[in-house]
């Protein structure tokens, strides 16, 4: 499902670590206003006909939190307990909440912010219907390491078909410096060694902005050790956050290819969508058209 999961945590108040006090009515009518926002759709829960108020079910709010029913219902009627913060954090998650919102959050119960936040991994319902959308546009989506989480049929023909392969096997920087291990020809191409070096400098970026991430801090350690190209772009200490790129692929079913590499930061996750533009009336876009209708089914 396209929502975070969060254990159950709610039963009769959890762990407590709060720091300050408790506004229970302004966390109330907080929760109420986040909830009356969304839409079943927009949280990945099915649509179930008319509904009296607007926005999600309680209930709904409780199970996308992992809490009981009963327990979400006295924080919204403001005489519930004094929230932990792994609550805050799985509704934060369930009311999907921006970063200002989160800080809100945790404000109003006199909490502070879990050190070193990290990045998410769910791709909410909205990026995959745009995804779907995207025909004849290569699409995909990538977290803070840049592992594939979701892509559209088109993307298929460039970065292969990750349904068939190991989650933990769909990094793309992993990808990159694997292959050229041992080989100086990638590194004699300007295009490749700027494409590398701009992606390692967002991943030192995701670094910093992640610094209790495990999957990160792995990452770069074995890459360390894999890549002496690797290591030479990471101490650099180059950070920044990627900008489009304008690439050249010889494709090997459509031949050459020259298309705008946009990237689209999605906010308050560490997620960007990566999508081929090709100009309009290009060769580029008549070989998209093409392969798209090859891959629809007849």
């Amino acid at each position: 499902m396209p929502h975070g999961y969060a254990p159950a945590v709610g039963q009769a108040g959890g762990v407590t670590s709060s720091t300050g006090d408790l506004n229970r009515a302004d966390l109330a009518t907080f929760l109420r206003t986040r909830r009356e926002r969304l839409r079943p759709a927009d949280v990945g829960l099915p649509e179930t006909g008319a509904r009296r108020t607007p926005g999600l079910r309680r209930q709904e709010v409780a199970q996308l939190a992992g809490m009981s029913v009963d327990y979400y219902i006295r924080l919204e009627q403001a005489r519930g307990p004094h929230p932990s913060r792994q609550v805050l954090a799985a509704l934060a998650r369930a009311l999907m909440l921006t970063a200002d919102e989160r800080r809100y959050l945790f404000g109003l119960a006199g909490a502070s912010l879990p050190s070193g936040s990290r990045p998410s991994r769910q791709v909410s319902a909205a990026i995959r219907a745009l995804l779907d959308s995207l025909t004849e546009i290569p699409a995909y989506v990538v977290d803070a390491r840049y592992d594939v989480l979701a892509w559209n049929q088109l993307a298929t023909s460039f970065i292969g078909d990750m349904s068939g392969v190991a989650e933990q096997e769909r990094n793309m920087i992993r990808w990159m410096f694997r292959r050229a291990a041992g080989s100086a020809a990638p590194w004699s191409d300007p295009q490749a060694i700027a494409f590398a070096r701009s992606t390692v400098a967002e991943l030192r970026a995701a670094y910093a902005r992640y610094p209790s991430d495990r999957g990160i801090a792995g990452l770069v350690t074995e890459l360390l050790g894999l890549s002496p190209e690797f290591a030479t772009f990471w101490a650099a200490h180059e950070v920044e956050a990627r900008h489009p790129l304008r690439k050249h692929v010889d494709h090997p079913q459509a031949g050459p290819l020259d298309f705008e590499c946009e990237i689209l930061h999605i906010a308050d996750t560490g997620q960007r969508l990566i999508v081929y533009c090709a100009e309009p009336g290009s060769a580029t876009q008549a070989a998209f058209r093409r392969m798209a209708a090859a891959a629809k089914p007849i």
